[in-house]
């Protein structure tokens, strides 16, 4: 299977990403732009949400990276 290149450049990224709005059970989280310390890139969000178990409020911790694909092999 070939590996999947990224379209961006690390400045194009930096200068052009903007953070994305992520939907959490009803709970508005925003992902902010980052590289990473492997080198890639893409957006990450941490925080807490509550979330409805069989009509009980449960609290959840949310951390999610969203790591552009070839990013890090990227110039």
């Amino acid at each position: 299977m070939a590996k999947t290149t990224c379209p961006l450049t690390r400045a194009e990224f930096k200068e052009k990403a903007e953070p994305i709005s992520i939907d959490v059970g009803g709970t508005r989280m925003v992902a902010e732009p980052k590289e990473f310390a492997t080198g890639s890139f893409g957006w990450y969000v941490s925080g807490k949400a509550t979330l409805l178990v069989d009509g009980k409020p449960v609290q959840v911790q949310v951390g999610a990276n969203l790591t552009i694909i070839g990013s890090k092999e990227a110039a």
